[in-house]
């Protein structure tokens, strides 16, 4: 009986394809669940990876232009009100309620400053929304994966037990397979959970620096209006 059972586990096909035909239909979904959630994850850190690279290259090119000494009005009446840089588009704002703020003799509206201000406020928050879209998703592939995984290894386990007993059979060629195929839901989740956790982490980061470096800019510019203000 013993041998029988050591010759049929030999010839057990145990690939990850096979593993996963022989798991139970709700392995098997616990399984495509942790695939798709894989795969959501690294659409995410790519479109994340070239978005931050963008915005940096972005902004490194738009302060070397506002940088320049070339004059404000000018600069502005280039990129125009709806450019496409982030960096752009705060100074755009900033500019737009600059002009807004002047009457028509030439004189300042009160409060200009702090309506400047509101303004890029509210671009800076526009952009700080569009870059960290999608990091909430990153942080619940991270955190419920390896619970997903654990699930599915559990039902597969609870299977393998039942057929255990079902057989009467406590052979290690009788447990294996079933055990395997339970646990290769755990190395799913953690496949999915891993690169999320890790780039999460790493995204939240950039996101945070490039958002600073907005907030930076937005003080210069809003000190540079101030000064003319004075002036």
């Amino acid at each position: 009986m013993e041998a029988e059972t050591l010759a049929l586990a030999q010839e057990m096909d145990f690939s990850l394809w096979g593993l996963y035909a022989r798991a139970t239909i709700i392995v098997k979904l616990v399984m495509w669940m942790l695939v798709i959630a894989s795969f959501w994850a690294w659409s995410i850190i790519i479109q994340k990876i070239i978005l931050y690279r963008k915005a940096r290259a972005d902004a490194a090119a738009f302060d070397r232009r506002f940088w320049s000494g070339e004059p404000l009005d000018e600069l502005f009446d280039e990129i125009g009100p709806e450019p496409s840089g982030r960096s752009e588009r705060i100074f755009a704002a900033g500019m737009m309620e600059w002009r807004r703020s002047h009457r028509n003799d030439g004189g300042l509206i009160a409060g200009a400053t702090a309506r400047i201000d509101r303004s890029m406020d509210v671009a800076i928050s526009k952009e700080t929304e569009e870059l960290q879209s999608g990091l909430q998703i990153l942080a619940t592939i991270g955190s419920t994966t390896p619970f997903i995984g654990l699930f599915g290894t559990v039902w597969g386990i609870m299977n393998a037990f039942i057929e255990i007993a079902e057989q009467q059979n406590t052979s290690l060629a009788v447990v294996a397979p079933g055990i395997a195929e339970a646990l290769l839901a755990t190395g799913l989740g953690l496949l999915a959970a891993i690169p999320a956790v890790i780039f999460y982490n790493k995204l939240s980061s950039d996101s945070d620096r490039i958002v600073g470096s907005y907030e930076a800019f937005a003080d210069e510019f809003a000190t540079i209006l101030s000064r003319q203000l004075d002036s």
